[in-house]
């Protein structure tokens, strides 16, 4: 029998999936600004393996993303290396991708931008991955304003936005408020006492016999029959009572064909988002190069495309909700984080470039003292408030010695280690105050504990004694006594690095897609903590006290 068949996008190498490496992240303390307990985050690291590990904690618990990546374009950027070979970049998209679709609610959206270059590629992909029944829409955007004359074919002046939902079902998009140049249709030239209205057609596009018949105007008498191949929207005793109710308009004179009256106390005060965005309502390229020089006005070089804030915005309003958390991987600039600041959604941003911290960290400053004030800062009043926690990543926790063996990195403190194995293994980290053994637990009942010493059998039996009925324990240490490995049936021993050999890639630092400036780790600080809190998980968890850690340490997340 035959294989069978599906229709999907295939390239070059599209098979060799990444094993990626759960990192835990290290809060930088000199870096984070404003609230010591924002649950907001700046990641600066290679973003698929900040995605890895953010997976654990925050699946399913992001509203709304963002991803606006670099465009295979082969330009030269400041920022980006902005040429990526076709399939390496729909490979490396595809990782990401599916990431962002298993951290999305499952209400949730997800907005791509691109460009010409790759736009029906990402399509296929983004179908393939989300299901091609939960594509939304695509919305153009008119990024430029002006042609540009030197163009050898047809001059560019729009980008496309690739809406997504995790569930079709689930998902529902949030509908804009009206405008002024909306309203501005309605007027009121018979001075009806229900106000401002506007008129619309009386016929449809089709002749159905019952409402076929002629409309006599009240004042001038005049007859007037619908157009061939058309009939009136209502029957003739619904018409009737229209023009009796003043809601039928034959003009000023009385003699005009006869249209429907709509007044705006009867229209619904929102609409619903259209596919086209020009640069009136949602801003342009040039209009984000002027937000980031106001906000760098030293700065020696500027972002070549960077997204003006009403943009982001007005996509933020679409896809979710103050207090919703909101996640872009490709922070560039910063300015989907100050947006959704500013408008009171929580937020992780993850950005690899040195631009993390020479334009990212100081804008998120300034949006927290509130003297950013351009954007959109006074459309939706803007004082200042709040604060974020800046992260790096952690280094491999495994990397090859003198020899080409795995060993455990030095740069690995015992707090670090401890959190590593956790989410190696899938348990949340979370030291117990009282039970030195608790650093972790997966369920009510099981738990883990990592030593850097040796495990032998004196420990392992008064582990034991304090352990409760029906409790489970792994434990994983550099070495043990050969008698501890099975003397409690409830009780599991595994040896570091050994039990990690074949899991994921160790040792690999960049999954970028080009993105230069990576920043030495060297003297990254030793830390890593807590993002937004799991209530699901604490609820699990009665009556556990937390606490028995390094008190030189910040949390390990």
């Amino acid at each position: 029998m035959s294989k069978k068949q599906k229709l999907e996008l295939t390239w070059i190498g599209k098979d060799e999936q990444a094993v990626l490496e759960p990192r835990i992240l290290i809060e930088d303390p000199e870096k984070s600004y404003g609230d010591p307990h924002s649950e907001n985050m700046l990641i600066h690291g290679d973003n698929l393996l900040a995605l890895k590990a953010l997976e654990q904690k925050f699946a399913g618990k992001v509203k709304c993303i963002y991803i606006d990546p670099p465009y295979n374009t082969g330009s030269a950027f400041e920022h980006y290396e902005d040429g990526i070979e076709h399939s390496l970049w729909l490979t490396l998209l595809r990782d990401r991708l599916v990431i962002l679709k298993h951290l999305l609610r499952d209400d949730g959206v997800i907005f791509c931008q691109i460009d010409d270059n790759e736009y029906a590629y990402l399509k296929v992909l983004a179908d393939e991955i989300f299901g091609r029944k939960n594509f939304i829409s695509s919305i153009a955007w008119q990024k430029k304003y002006a042609v540009k004359s030197d163009s050898q074919f047809l001059s560019e002046s729009h980008e496309y936005i690739l809406v997504y939902a995790k569930n079709i079902g689930l998902a529902k998009l949030n509908r804009l408020p009206r405008t002024a140049e909306q309203d501005a249709r309605y007027k009121n030239p018979d001075n009806d006492p229900r106000g401002i209205w506007t008129s619309g057609p009386l016929q449809r596009n089709e002749a159905r016999d019952y409402a076929i018949y002629p409309i006599i105007s009240p004042l001038t008498k005049k007859s007037h029959l619908p157009p061939k191949g058309t009939s009136w929207r209502f029957n003739k005793d619904k018409l009737e009572s229209l023009i009796a109710d003043d809601r039928i308009w034959f003009g000023a004179n009385g003699e005009n064909v006869p249209r429907l009256k709509r007044f705006l106390s009867d229209v619904a005060s929102d609409v619903p988002a259209t596919t086209w965005w020009d640069y009136k309502t949602a801003g342009h390229n040039d209009e984000g190069k002027r937000e980031i020089k106001k906000l760098f006005p030293n700065a020696e070089h500027v972002f070549a495309t960077p997204k003006p804030e009403r943009l982001i915005g007005k996509l933020l309003h679409l896809g979710s909700k103050p207090g919703d958390l909101v996640l872009d991987s490709f922070l560039g600039s910063g300015t989907t984080a100050a947006v959704a600041h500013k408008m009171g959604r929580k937020w992780i941003g993850i950005e690899l470039g040195d631009h993390c911290d020479t334009h990212c960290v100081p804008r998120l400053q300034k949006v927290c003292d509130g003297s950013d004030q351009g954007g959109i800062s006074k459309a939706v009043e803007w004082k200042g408030g709040g604060g974020f926690k800046y992260y790096d990543l952690a280094p491999s926790l495994l990397k090859q010695d003198k020899h080409g063996n795995f060993v455990i990195s030095e740069e690995y403190n015992a707090d670090m280690l401890a959190a590593a194995m956790a989410k190696q293994q899938g348990f949340v980290f979370c030291p117990d105050q009282e039970l030195y053994w608790k650093q972790g637990y997966s369920t009510e009942q099981d738990f883990i504990f990592t030593t850097t010493g040796h495990l032998t059998v004196a420990m392992l039996d008064t582990i034991s004694e304090e352990m409760a009925e029906g409790e489970h324990l792994l434990i994983c240490c550099k070495k043990y006594s050969a008698a501890c490995e099975k003397r409690y049936p409830n009780i599991q021993v595994k040896k570091i690095p050994k039990m990690l050999m074949g899991r994921c890639e160790f040792g690999q630092e960049d999954y970028s897609l080009n993105i230069v400036n990576l920043t030495d780790e060297e003297n990254a600080p030793e830390f890593v903590p807590e993002g937004p809190g799991d209530e699901s998980q604490k609820s699990k968890v009665k009556g556990r006290k937390v606490g028995n850690k390094n008190p030189n340490q910040a949390e390990l997340f």
